[in-house]
């Protein structure tokens, strides 16, 4: 779907290696232990694709979200702070599947996230959007 590509891309430029050092003395807080999931900052003002992007991240499960705040906030407080990529797929259910990449002696590693969920127009069956057959 577009609007996740093209979300993750501004989300990508944040956490990229020429930014996250500043993304990191400025807000690693905001993604402490027990603080709720808020990226809204990251994108200038109230515009349509973030309304749409909170909207659809708020249907997710508190699980995935919470995998996203503490890979961020692990991210941010490394030292020097480790970039994050984030991709996505479409999927049934959320997903979330990362892996790291360690540091070598020519280049820092990295955190990518793949994330995979329904188009924001799909509801989850969970959610009133198909019948189950079994009662049909």
């Amino acid at each position: 779907m577009p609007m996740f590509e093209t979300y993750l891309a501004q989300l990508n430029r944040h956490f990229g290696a020429d930014r996250i050092q500043t993304l990191a003395a400025e807000r690693r807080d905001h993604f402490a232990p027990g603080a709720p999931l808020d990226l809204s900052f990251l994108i200038e003002g109230d515009t349509p694709l973030q309304r749409a992007w909170s909207r659809h991240l708020a249907t997710a499960p508190g699980s995935f979200r919470e995998v996203l705040r503490a890979v961020i906030h692990y991210a941010l407080s490394t030292e020097p702070p480790t970039p994050v990529t984030f991709a996505w797929a479409p999927g049934y259910d959320f997903e979330a599947t990362l892996w790291q990449a360690a540091d070598t002696a020519m280049t820092r590693g990295g955190i990518t996230v793949l994330l995979k969920s329904r188009y924001p127009d799909d509801r989850h069956p969970m959610h009133g959007g198909a019948r189950d057959d079994a009662t049909a």
